[in-house]
């Protein structure tokens, strides 16, 4: 392999000489290979945050008179080619890292400056005409450029996970009109409780995920406040006056992101708090889900010894001993990931909570969890919608019967009859094993037509003015 030699404080090393990246990702890649096995190129939208993290300083300096134009015009391109994904396959730096995303950041900054280099006819390293650090890193540190694309790509995957969120709403709505009419037994403990119809279950299931929505976008709105031209501790070291109020409008504008500066530098540049209320959000959202999963294997057990209300779509056999047997794995599956992404929260709690002093070094732990969970999830709603809810059907026959047969319904009764009667046609029904239907009627309580009136499904699904004997 052919390689070029480049140097840093700690001396020479050889790079292949096809690479963008430098001497400091080669030296990150060895000190953190397979932390993860998770590295920065597996996010596109982390390195197109970057790079326009990296494009919105570069046209501040360039403002400033700091920045030449053949320097901000070749840094600007390269800038804009990483963000048409042209170099992912140069950011391999695992996302588990040390020294608070100093590599990410330099990985960056050397891809960029090996393409201008390119682009001003020069050779990669040949760092004289544009350097990583002097050029593409000029008036920023780790400490303000590396959390700001970050929350660019936050605010870019939060979209993205939104717009798949909706496409699930939309699916257990469909599920709410077909099952509309489709009576079954609601259940509070476990135990049978008042009626209402499958419809009506699949639409607070929407509801509920529709829900998150705005917690997400809401949560997503703090990304939109950064700490450019804090540089290390956000004091400004190394940066104009005019520097961060250049560099955060040109964000905002290269971006279409209406970014603002934090306004107080100090203060933000350790701050993680925005990261701890989007997961908090994330994780709220997981528990909802992981819940409806629950409670889609419950309403399909059986096939003939559980509830069956529902049908989930066979997926695969579901034993290796048990001949017939069919497991609800999509579900399942589902309930695994929220677990992982109610881990991820608390990984991020205790990150957020070791910062020390002017600068929490754990961010990338951070990163990493948030991503993690927030791919893990958008994977999870699209199995779940055309591998599950899409396919469901309803075993209405069986779901009515259970609601005839049910105690529970005595309950639809306790206006006309009042509570004592109702409690004693409950009591024989459960030592006789017999219907509350029939035995309301022998009892002499409503006569058949007026029993059957009270029990109409549309009379036991929603408030109705009391009907007195």
């Amino acid at each position: 392999m052919k390689t070029r030699i480049e140097h840093d404080l700690l001396g020479n090393k050889e790079v292949p000489a096809d690479a963008y990246y430098g001497v400091q990702t080669l030296r990150a890649v060895e000190n953190f290979e397979n932390i993860s096995s998770v590295v920065l190129g597996q996010y596109p939208h982390y390195i197109n945050a970057l790079a326009v993290v990296k494009e919105a300083a570069a046209e501040a300096n360039h403002d400033l008179g700091l920045l030449s134009d053949e320097v901000y015009n070749a840094i600007k391109k390269a800038c804009k080619e990483v963000f048409e994904g042209k170099f992912y396959d140069q950011f391999p730096v695992d996302m588990i890292q040390g020294g608070a995303g100093t590599s990410t950041n330099m990985n960056a900054n050397e891809v960029i400056a090996n393409r201008a280099l390119e682009i001003m006819g020069k050779e990669k390293g040949e760092y004289d005409f544009c350097h990583p650090n002097n050029h593409v890193n000029l008036s920023q540190s780790t400490n303000d450029a590396y959390p700001t694309g970050i929350k660019l790509a936050l605010v870019y995957m939060n979209k993205e996970l939104v717009g798949d969120l909706k496409v699930l709403v939309d699916a257990f709505r469909a599920k709410a009109v077909e099952f509309k009419d489709v009576i079954k037994m609601g259940r509070t403990q476990l135990q049978d409780a008042v009626p209402m119809t499958i419809g009506q279950e699949f639409e607070a299931y929407a509801v509920s995920l529709e829900t998150e929505i705005a917690k997400l976008n809401d949560a997503a709105s703090l990304f939109l406040e950064v700490n450019m031209g804090a540089t290390a501790i956000g004091t400004g070291i190394n940066s104009e006056p005019e520097y961060s109020a250049k560099c955060v409008k040109a964000l905002a504008e290269i971006s279409g992101e209406p970014f603002v500066l934090s306004a107080n530098l100090i203060e933000a540049t350790p701050d993680t708090s925005s990261y701890v209320s989007y997961s908090s959000a994330v994780k709220r959202l997981a528990i909802k889900l992981s819940k409806i999963c629950n409670d889609l294997r419950l309403m399909g057990s059986g096939p003939r010894c559980g509830l069956g209300e529902i049908n989930l779509p066979p997926m695969q056999p579901g034993s290796s001993i048990m001949p017939g047997k069919v497991n609800p794995v999509i579900p399942e599956v589902v309930n695994q990931i929220c677990f992982k992404v109610i881990g991820n929260d608390l990984t991020i709690s205790f990150a957020a909570e070791a910062g020390q002093l002017e600068l929490n070094v754990m961010e990338p732990v951070i990163v990493e969890s948030l991503f993690s969970s927030m791919k893990m999830l958008q994977r999870a709603f699209d199995r779940l919608k055309v591998l599950c809810v899409d396919g469901i059907t309803a075993n209405a026959d069986r779901c009515k019967e259970m609601v005839l047969n049910s105690i529970g319904i005595v309950t639809a009764l306790n206006p006309t009859l009042g509570y004592e009667k109702s409690s004693k046609v409950a009591k024989r029904a459960l030592a006789e094993n017999r219907s509350v239907y029939d035995l309301v009627i022998e009892e002499g309580f409503l006569t058949k037509d007026e029993l059957d009136e009270l029990l109409r499904p549309e009379n036991m699904i929603h408030p109705n003015k009391f009907y007195k004997k």
